[in-house]
């Protein structure tokens, strides 16, 4: 368990890579998670309005969550994007990127977490 609470997307990137390499996921899904991570900080920045969310890597068995939490009480809402539109498909992609994602709410704001399972 790795518990981060940085605005530094990069570390928080490179924690998760260092963390999924250590216990062998292939580098694809890395990749996925990545994208995921990057999605869920970006909203708490941009929608949670929240500096420095707190982001948890969780590996159980065989099983990665991933969560970032932030200030707001609202739960993200997934949108359907503009068709020319540079923002809107986030939670879009971690839903396709992911086996499962949600929202659990806070005393203070959420935490979105997303979950992946090893291949057997």
């Amino acid at each position: 368990m790795r518990h981060l609470n940085t605005p530094s997307l990069a570390i928080a990137r490179q924690s998760l890579r260092d963390a999924m390499s250590r216990s062998g996921w292939p580098s694809s899904v890395i990749a996925d998670a990545e994208l995921a991570l990057t999605e869920l900080l970006v909203n708490a920045w941009r929608h949670g309005g929240t500096p420095a969310p707190v982001v948890l890597i969780l590996a159980i068995d065989r099983t990665l969550r991933v969560s970032v939490s932030d200030e707001s009480p609202l739960p993200p809402l997934p949108q359907a994007p503009a068709l020319l539109g540079e923002s809107g498909r986030g939670l879009q992609l971690v839903e396709g990127l992911t086996h499962r994602w949600g929202v659990d709410p806070q005393q203070r704001g959420k935490s979105v977490w997303f979950e992946l399972d090893a291949a057997a």
